[in-house]
């Protein structure tokens, strides 16, 4: 899941990458905010295979649409809502954050087209960095990066790395052929048609039961199968995002679920 700082576009939630380094950002302090403004309007996070079953207990966990298909928690029907959020960036309720979001406004990048050398760097227009003078932590000290530096860094090199597990968990599903494409009904009280929702992707639960033994047994010893069941466990949830938006006055539309 490294991303490639690139003209065309920047990963979600970031504005701009900067490197950080001890030259330009001596002075740079991390602070804590209290709230989450950054991911206001994100109905869809991308997640990781270790993150699963814990996210699965309060979204539903869908696969982007396209070949190269992205594991995303989704926290609104309609792109723009975010049901778990108020209009000031703060969760109504606490629910599991997704790495994604706790690693923001930092991130692992390659710098260079021509290294696969990855580089920590920051979004400068979050407002959790800055030269502070009363609040936040230092993120060198001198020229050499404080302990909170080197926790950050590895927080980042941990999210690369499962990514790469993730990237391979969804190659084997595209190899069985699991994958298919979405759809969900939410017969709504009153309303003549259901809400129909597609442009997503989801695990073929037909063809996981029709699986031979030995690729049900090679996916239960290799650890996919808790996670191809957390996936289709949380699809339940759906409905549940759909009765929230609801109750906030955020009339779901009947339109392709837009992926991340």
């Amino acid at each position: 899941m490294a991303t490639q700082p690139a003209a065309q576009g920047l990963p979600l939630f970031y504005k701009d990458l900067v490197p950080l380094n001890s030259n330009e950002h001596a002075n740079f302090k991390s602070r804590q905010i209290d709230n989450a403004t950054f991911m206001q309007g994100q109905h869809a996070i991308p997640l990781t295979v270790e993150e699963f079953v814990s996210a699965s207990r309060y979204y539903p966990i869908i696969f982007s649409a396209g070949d190269n298909p992205v594991p995303l928690a989704l926290m609104g029907m309609n792109e723009g809502i975010n049901v778990f959020m108020d209009d000031q960036g703060k969760f109504n309720n606490p629910v599991y954050l997704p790495a994604y979001i706790r690693r923001y406004p930092f991130m692992l990048a390659r710098l260079r087209p021509d290294s696969d050398e990855l580089s920590l760097c920051f979004d400068p227009t979050s407002e959790a960095l800055g030269e502070f003078k009363k609040e936040g932590d230092p993120l060198f000290d001198g020229t050499e990066p404080t302990q909170m530096t080197k926790d950050i860094l590895k927080f980042c090199e941990d999210f690369e790395q499962a990514g790469a597990r993730t990237q391979a968990f969804v190659e084997e599903l595209k190899k069985a052929e699991l994958l298919m494409e979405g759809e969900v009904a939410i017969q709504q009280e009153g309303s003549e048609n259901p809400f129909v929702y597609r442009g997503f992707q989801m695990v073929n639960e037909e063809k996981l039961r029709d699986l031979r033994g030995d690729e049900l047994r090679k996916m239960s010893q290799s650890g996919m199968l808790p996670l191809i069941y957390a996936h289709l466990f949380s699809l339940n949830l759906v409905r549940d995002v759909f009765a929230m938006q609801m109750q906030q006055g955020k009339v779901p539309q009947q339109v392709e679920l837009p992926t991340a």
